[in-house]
C-alpha cells in the first residue's frame, strides 16, 4: 500500500515544536479554548487565539492550522529580552518549515530566486493534516532560540490536554524526557531531533527510549555548479548560487589566490572585481566559509571558490551577498591552482547552479553534522532510531523560502509519516508506530549499496549513525510484525533515571530487556539472553524465519528460529542469546536480526561491546 497516496492525517506542531492532530471517526479534534489557547470561531472557517483570528489554509486539501498557543512560564523579563513577544509566530523557522506544506506562491521573491536550483516534483506529506502550534522557544539577544524547562513542559502539557496524536520537537532538552514520557503514556508519539553535533560519537541528544530520535541524511538531489577556466577546462563544484538582486552574473573575471582568505591574508592584496580561490586549513564544518565570504566581500571580490574537505554542507552558498560562489574539494582546488601557475592572466567563470535528482546523486548518505551515538545517558538503547531527509531542504522561513539543514529538518519528515501511520492504524501505540518505522527501514541506498556516513573520513554507516536505517514509509505502513511496549514498562526499567522520588531497585532489569526494536549491550562479559515479543499485524496465517548477522566477536543464538502465527496465536516471544567469543576490552560491533516471510522482512539492529572492566576509559 502506498502510504502517501492512501492517507489523510492531521498535523499539530509545538512552536518551536510541532504537534500532529489525527482525525477521529471522520472528525478532527479541536484545540481547546482554554486561556491562552486557540478555539474555533463558529461559521468563519477560522480559529481564534487570544483575540487574534488566524485563517485556515487558503488552498483546499492543504494542511490547515487549527490554532496556536505560546508558553513562557517561569520566565522573567530579565531572562527573556524584549525582542520576544507573546505572539505565536515563530521567527526561528523550523516549525514554520514543518507547517508550511503547500507550494509557495510564485509572487514570493525568494521562490523566484530559488526557481533555478530547487524546481522539482513535490508532493504534500499529509495533505489534509490539522496543525496545532505551541510556542515554547524564544529568541535570545543573540538571535538563537532558547527555552526553559517549565515553558517546554507547559507546552507539552497543553498538547496532551488538547488530545494530539504526535509531538514533533525539533529541539534539544533532555530535561523534558519525563514530559515526553507522560505524553507517550497518554498514547502520543513523540519525535525528537538527534541534534547537530556530528560526526563525533556519543553526542546524540534526546535519547530517551520512549521517543523517536531522528538523524539527518542527504537526499537524492545535488547542485552541480560549473567553473570554467581560461584554458576552457571545466570543473564541477557544488553550490546554491543563483542570480540575486546584486549578482555579478556569469562572466569571465580575473582569478586570484587568497590563501586562507582571512583578513590578514587578504590585507594588501587587490582582489577587487576578481574571483578569489580560498582554501580551508582545517576539516571544519561551517565556520571557515562564512568568514572567507565576508572577507572577500569586504575586499571587493566578485566571486569565491572555496576549497574544503568534502562535507556536502552547501546551504551557506544560497546567499553570498550578490557574488558568485561555489564549494570544491581539495583535489579540485589543486587543479585550479595548477592552471593559475601556468597561465599568465588566469580567469574563471562561475555559472549558475543546476539541479540533478534521482540515481545521478548518491543518496541517501548520513549528513556529517548529524549527531552520532551511542547514547551516554541510555547506553542500553541504540540511538538515533531512524534517519530521514535533513540536508538542503527547501523550507519556509518567516515570509520567505530558504534551504535549511539539520536533524531539525529531518524530524518533521518523520512526524508526518507517524501521523499518516496513526491515521492508517489508529489503535497502534507509540511503541508500535516506532517499531513499524524502524523495522521497515532501509540500510542500502538507491544503487543497493550500503548507506554511507559522511565524516572524517567517510565510512559505511552503522546503527550509531542512522539507528535502524533510512526511513521507508510505504513499507512501514504494512510492517508484518511489531515490537510493542506497555507504556508502564518504561517506569520499570528507567524509573530511577527520571523520577528522583523513586528508590532505585537493585533487581531492576537492565534496559536492554525492554521490548525495543533494537538490542544494545554496552558491557558484554558473560553470555546474556534477552527476550523480545513480536505481534503479527499482517496476514493471520504467517510463518517467519530468523536470519542473523552476528556482531564481530559475538555468537548469536535465536530460540525459536521459526515463528508460526495464526488467527489465535498473534503474539510470540523469542530469546536471543549473545555470547562473547573472546575476552577483550573492545569497541562496539554491529549486527542484525531479521525475520522474513516471503517478500516481507522485519529487521532490528544490534550493537554489542565486549568488556573486561567497569567504567574503562580509553583516552589514548
Amino acid at each position: 500500500m502506498a502510504l502517501w497516496s492512501s492517507m489523510s492525517a492531521h498535523l499539530a506542531l509545538l512552536l518551536c515544536f510541532c504537534v500532529l492532530l489525527s482525525r477521529v471517526n471522520g472528525r478532527s479534534r479541536k484545540v481547546s479554548g482554554r486561556s491562552g489557547g486557540a478555539s474555533a470561531t463558529k461559521g468563519t472557517g477560522r480559529y481564534r487565539h487570544g483575540g487574534k483570528v488566524c485563517a485556515k489554509s487558503e488552498r483546499a486539501g492543504a494542511a490547515t492550522t487549527e490554532g496556536a498557543r505560546s508558553s513562557a512560564r517561569a520566565s522573567t523579563a530579565r531572562a527573556w529580552p524584549r525582542i520576544n513577544s507573546r505572539s505565536t509566530t515563530c521567527r526561528l523557522g523550523t516549525p514554520t518549515a514543518t507547517a508550511r506544506t503547500r507550494r509557495p506562491p510564485r509572487r514570493d521573491p525568494s521562490w523566484r530566486r530559488l526557481a533555478s536550483t530547487a524546481l522539482a516534483r513535490a508532493r504534500r506529506a499529509a495533505a489534509r493534516a490539522r496543525i496545532a502550534v505551541y510556542k515554547a522557544v524564544w529568541g535570545s539577544a543573540r538571535g538563537a532560540g532558547a527555552a526553559n524547562t517549565a515553558s517546554l513542559l507547559a507546552a507539552i502539557d497543553d498538547a496532551i490536554h488538547d488530545g494530539v496524536d504526535v509531538l514533533s520537537l525539533s529541539l534539544t532538552s533532555e530535561e523534558n524526557s519525563f514530559g515526553a514520557l507522560h505524553a507517550v503514556q497518554k498514547g502520543i508519539a513523540v519525535v525528537y531531533a538527534a541534534e547537530n553535533f556530528g560526526p563525533a560519537s556519543q553526542v546524540v541528544r534526546n535519547t530517551a527510549p520512549w521517543v523517536i530520535t531522528v538523524a539527518a541524511s542527504q537526499i537524492d538531489r545535488s547542485f552541480p555548479t560549473m567553473i570554467t577556466l581560461g584554458n576552457k577546462q571545466q570543473i564541477v563544484g557544488q553550490s546554491l548560487y543563483y542570480y540575486g538582486k546584486n549578482s555579478t552574473g556569469s562572466s569571465f573575471k580575473p582569478l586570484a589566490f587568497g590563501g586562507l582568505c582571512t583578513a590578514d591574508s587578504l590585507n594588501g592584496t587587490d582582489v577587487r572585481g576578481q574571483v578569489v580561490l580560498c582554501a580551508s586549513a582545517i576539516a571544519s564544518l561551517l565556520a571557515p566559509f562564512p568568514v572567507a565570504l565576508e572577507n572577500v566581500l569586504n575586499a571587493g571580490g566578485s566571486g569565491l571558490i572555496f576549497a574544503q574537505y568534502t562535507m556536502h554542507i552547501i546551504d551557506a552558498t544560497a546567499d553570498c551577498g550578490g557574488i558568485a560562489c561555489v564549494l570544491v574539494d581539495s583535489t579540485t582546488a589543486l587543479q585550479i591552482g595548477k592552471y593559475m601557475v601556468d597561465a599568465s592572466s588566469p580567469v574563471a567563470m562561475i555559472e549558475l547552479a543546476r539541479t540533478i535528482t534521482g540515481k545521478e546523486a548518491l543518496a541517501p548518505t548520513i549528513s556529517v553534522f548529524s549527531s552520532r551515538g551511542p547514547s551516554i545517558e541510555y547506553p542500553e538503547v541504540i540511538k538515533p532510531d531512524i534517519a530521514a531527509p535533513g540536508a538542503s531542504i527547501l523550507a519556509a522561513m518567516k515570509d520567505a523560502y530558504v534551504f535549511g539543514s539539520g536533524p531539525s529538518m529531518a524530524t518533521p519528515h518523520v512526524s508526518v509519516i507517524v501521523a499518516l501511520l496513526k491515521a492508517l492504524h489508529p489503535n497502534w501505540s507509540p511503541a508500535a508506530l516506532k517499531s513499524a518505522i524502524m523495522t521497515a527501514a532501509s540500510v542500502t541506498d538507491e544503487l543497493d549499496m550500503p548507506i554511507l556516513a559522511q565524516g572524517l573520513p567517510r565510512k559505511i554507516a552503522d546503527p550509531f549513525d542512522y539507528g535502524a536505517g533510512y526511513i521507508n514509509p510505504n513499507r512501514a505502513a504494512d510492517p508484518g510484525l511489531i515490537y510493542d511496549i506497555d507504556p508502564n514498562d518504561y517506569n520499570k526499567f528507567f524509573g530511577c533515571s527520571f523520577k528522583k522520588s523513586v528508590r532505585c531497585n537493585a533487581t531492576m532489569l537492565p534496559g536492554y530487556h525492554l521490548n525495543l526494536p533494537s538490542i544494545s549491550i554496552p558491557d558484554l562479559r558473560q553470555p546474556i539472553t534477552v527476550s523480545r515479543t513480536v505481534t503479527n499485524v499482517g496476514e493471520a496465517d504467517a510463518v517467519y524465519h530468523a536470519a542473523i548477522e552476528s556482531p564481530a566477536g559475538v555468537k548469536m543464538d535465536i530460540e525459536p528460529s521459526v515463528l508460526a502465527f495464526n488467527a489465535t496465536n498473534k503474539v510470540i516471544t523469542f530469546q536471543v542469546k549473545l555470547s562473547p567469543l573472546w575476552r577483550l576490552q573492545g569497541d562496539y560491533t554491529f549486527g542484525s536480526l531479521t525475520w522474513y516471510s516471503g517478500q516481507k522482512t522485519v529487521r532490528i539492529p544490534i550493537a554489542i561491546r565486549t568488556t573486561i572492566y567497569d567504567f574503562y576509559t580509553d583516552v589514548a
